[in-house]
């Protein structure tokens, strides 16, 4: 794949993140856990992670979170996301490098939807200046470990088609 190929693929998933994003936020979920999204972005960002590598998920996730702001406006919801975005990929780059004998990719999404999670609380403790914030981390933890399997077993699918058909489109280059 050369450089443009790279730039187009990675602006189509940048693009698929932000619609992702769009409808996760219209999704009704049952009022359980207020602030818990099904994390339909990390679909996204693991699958990038894994092809491409941290530096590339890293650009799509600051790109997404950008034009979400352009986009929907909410000055507020950017602080949550960058910070709980940019976290996430961190530690699961670090787990896909590290850790890919021990965990599957289910669990290193669940490792990242945790860190997403533990991010947002913080960010939200820190804005509020409320360290009790931190009791809702039990709750959203718990939450964590199914939206992260499930995100983790999409990206598995997903993460398969992809390098399928890159290699075919290598093949017919």
């Amino acid at each position: 794949m050369n450089k443009l190929q790279r730039y187009i693929f990675l602006s189509l998933l940048t693009a698929g993140a932000m619609i992702l994003s769009i409808i996760e936020s219209m999704i009704p979920l049952p009022y359980i856990a207020p602030g818990a999204k099904l994390g339909l972005t990390n679909i996204v960002t693991l699958t990038v992670i894994v092809i491409f590598g941290f530096k590339d998920a890293f650009l799509v996730t600051v790109l997404r979170c950008i034009l979400l702001l352009i986009v929907a406006g909410n000055p507020i919801s950017f602080i949550y996301s960058i910070f709980s975005g940019v976290m996430s990929v961190i530690v699961m780059s670090f787990g896909c490098k590290y850790f890919n004998k021990y965990f599957s990719l289910i669990g290193i999404s669940v490792l990242g939807a945790m860190t997403h999670n533990a991010s947002q609380i913080t960010v939200a403790a820190i804005m509020f200046e409320n360290i009790m914030m931190y009791t809702y981390l039990p709750i959203m933890s718990l939450i964590s470990i199914f939206t992260g399997c499930f995100v983790g077993y999409t990206s598995i699918f997903t993460t398969d088609n992809i390098k399928k058909n890159i290699t075919k489109l290598i093949r017919e280059a």
